[in-house]
């Protein structure tokens, strides 16, 4: 194959793709519908026409019809008033005539037969084209159908894909939102236990160690309780009590201090 033959192939390939994507359907029916109208209406034009010439004809029989009549009587009354010769000319004239009403009678039934015919092929032309309209409608209303459907289809299909980007971003975001958790639970436990300072409070150094004895204490206490609960030891103190209790022997102490004081003078 040639070079030129294969540009021209491509080329009408190419181009009637393109005719394929531009053609609506819809519009190729009416069009279509449009020109069977046309032609329908041509048909009737012609039998119109045919029916107009037919009619000239009759008219024009019905004259010489008439004419040769009134020949004929003038050929009576010129035979009665003795005039043989006129009355011979009426009816040579006459005769002249029917002959031309026998040719016209002819022609008549001719276009009498014409427009019959054309009559007839009108009504089966248009009983094609209303076949055709109602096939056309049917085909426009299915093919809009399947347009609409299509573009249904179509949206479910973007929208279908727009979510599944929407479920990966909302993915990552949890993603984030619990390793930023995590890193936050992370700089609070290290902040209690004193690894990080905590630049946003007025925490000092004394006020930290008092924590940590806090901590340490609680420990403890709850060891002292877990003992206690298994026959291990005594039932551990309230800190309250222990503080009250501490307060209260210097107190003793230093009553007995104040009673001891006279004797110790005398």
């Amino acid at each position: 194959m040639s070079v030129m033959k294969r540009l021209s192939m491509i080329f009408k390939s190419k181009a009637n793709k393109a005719l394929d994507k531009m053609e609506d359907p819809r519009e190729t029916l009416d069009y279509s519908y449009q020109r069977q109208l046309e032609l329908l209406q041509k048909v009737r034009r012609g039998v119109a026409d045919v029916a107009t010439s037919r009619k000239r004809v009759e008219l024009q029989i019905n004259q010489l019809e008439g004419q040769a009549t009134k020949l004929e009587n003038q050929s009576r009354q010129a035979l009665s008033a003795g005039r043989e010769d006129l009355a011979r000319e009426a009816l040579t004239r006459r005769n002249g005539l029917n002959a031309q009403i026998a040719d016209l009678r002819i022609q008549y039934n001719n276009l009498q037969g014409e427009e019959e015919k054309l009559t007839l092929a009108s009504q089966r032309l248009q009983a094609k084209v209303d076949s055709f309209r109602t096939k056309k409608e049917t085909i426009k209303a299915t093919y809009t159908a399947a347009e609409a459907q299509t573009r249904i289809n179509e949206a479910f299909s973007g929208i279908s894909e727009e979510m599944g980007d929407v479920g990966l971003a909302i993915q990552r975001a949890e993603d984030k939102t619990a390793q930023m958790q995590a890193r936050a639970g992370a700089i609070d436990e290290l902040l209690a236990s004193g690894a990080l300072d905590d630049f946003t409070g007025q925490r000092d150094d004394i006020q930290a160690e008092l924590d940590r004895m806090g901590a340490g204490s609680d420990i403890e206490l709850e060891l002292a309780r877990m003992k206690a609960e298994l026959g291990q030891g005594p039932a551990p103190k309230n800190a309250i009590e222990a503080g009250q209790q501490g307060q209260s022997v210097p107190s003793n102490q230093q009553h007995t201090q104040q009673l001891r004081q006279p004797g110790e003078g005398l």
